[in-house]
């Protein structure tokens, strides 16, 4: 293995491999999460339980995910991560497959919720995050930007895969071949490839060079006012855990519940998926501009503008009740497609700018678990709303509210002031 890494490093820096592998495994990350939109209607279909009551097992996921991403975060850090993401692996494929035997509301929130929610954090952002922090520096946008594609990707192949193996063969069938999808493809890669560190193969970050002469990153000692003790008192942190979280309220929102909103409206089931992969696409292609866009013009500009395009998305899919025209539903999915791309790399690098070092994967950690506090409400909120109004307007303006504080606090955050210095290091 020593010799592949020595042939490869010849070519590219192998911190693109480790990126490549974070790509693949939010794949299966986001595809676990965003396949719920579909399931969330066949289940519905099949058992007549509510909306709120369905929405409530990716609640319990995304629960699961708030309380063990900081965990998996600092583990990580600890322990190496195959230790951590390979067991996590395997709870998520055994949990898709337990899926199979739902008879009941409580085996959903058991078996997809508690059991696949807890081993698909194992794959998620939170670690990866922390992993590509030691393998890249000056190129931290591209990096998580190329990584974070995945989490486009993942929409792209399962929301349609599992629609078509749905109608198909039902729902079981479509727990099934997600389950074996887990076991055959993140499993052995991440298995045979991660790695933690450069040093771990006798590499520096961004693949400098050795040479001890030559021109490298400067690091302060961390000062003790940057200890994570004190940071919890500031309101800066605060708003770094919270902007994030009011995001993703927002956009699982929309990602839960556009599907049975577009079929309500008469969108065929198939039409209504594709138009979900097609933004997942969009939303892959611009995670990776953004990262790059990020580096250039500063993490808040950038994140201010997909902000902008994710409010746009929202009010086309309002619009789209009074015009059901495709031209809306097409500026739907590029508006939200865009913005959505903007939200991890900009989540990813902003946490690197400021806060990178020892204890960056237990913060980073913190970082999720708070957005997992914001995609549970989001997604059985919208549910609720619905039940008790019999429309989806109000939460689709709440979502919007939420997009518009959330840009507000990344300005207060303000990364601009730490981007052209080095990362603030915590102890």
């Amino acid at each position: 293995m020593e010799k592949l890494f020595a042939i490869v490093q010849k070519h590219f820096f192998y911190g693109w491999v480790i990126a490549g592998l974070a790509m693949i495994s939010m794949a299966f990350w986001y595809g676990f999460r965003t396949t719920f939109s579909v399931f969330f209607v066949a289940m519905i279909d099949h058992f007549q339980w509510s909306r709120a009551e369905t929405a409530g097992a990716q609640s319990i996921g995304m629960i699961v995910y708030m309380v063990m991403a900081p965990l998996v975060g600092h583990l990580v850090d600890r322990t190496g991560p195959r230790r951590i993401i390979l067991p996590g692996i395997i709870l998520m494929g055994l949990g898709l497959l337990l899926c199979t035997r739902i008879t009941t509301l409580i085996h959903f929130y058991l078996f997809f919720g508690l059991i696949a929610g807890m081993g698909v954090t194992c794959l998620s952002i939170s670690p990866f995050t922390a992993i590509l922090s030691h393998w890249f520096e000056r190129k931290r946008g591209m990096a998580n930007g190329f990584a974070s594609l995945g989490i486009g990707i993942g929409p792209l192949l399962f929301v349609p895969l599992t629609q078509h193996l749905i109608n198909v063969k039902g729902w079981s069938f479509a727990f099934l071949i997600f389950s074996l999808l887990v076991f055959t493809i993140p499993f052995p890669l991440i298995a045979l490839f991660l790695r933690h560190r450069p040093q771990d193969v006798g590499l520096t970050v961004d693949g400098d060079s050795l040479d001890p002469s030559s021109k490298k990153a400067e690091f302060h000692p961390p000062p003790q006012e940057n200890h994570v003790t004190h940071l919890i008192k500031t309101s800066r942190f605060w708003s770094f855990l919270l902007f994030p979280s009011l995001t993703v309220f927002s956009v699982y929102i929309i990602i839960v519940h556009h599907v049975k909103y577009l079929i309500d409206l008469g969108v065929d089931r198939i039409w209504a998926a594709s138009l979900f992969a097609a933004v997942g696409a969009l939303s892959a292609g611009f995670r990776f501009f953004w990262g790059w866009l990020s580096d250039r013009i500063g993490r808040e500009m950038t994140y201010t503008l997909g902000g902008m395009g994710f409010i746009l998305g929202i009010l086309c899919l309002i619009l789209f009740r009074s015009f059901p025209s495709l031209v809306v539903l097409y500026l739907f999915v590029f508006f939200f497609g865009a913005g959505w791309g903007s939200t991890a790399p900009m989540f990813m690098s902003i946490a690197g700018d400021l806060y990178k070092g020892k204890r960056f994967g237990l913060i980073y950690g913190m970082l999720e678990g708070m957005i997992g506090m914001g995609a549970a409400f989001g997604s059985w909120l919208a549910g609720y709303i619905f039940d008790q109004t019999q429309s989806y307007q109000w939460a689709f303006f709440l979502a919007i509210l939420s997009c518009m504080i959330s840009i507000l606090l990344a300005w207060h955050v303000a990364p601009r002031k730490y981007r052209r210095q080095p990362a603030m290091s915590v102890d």
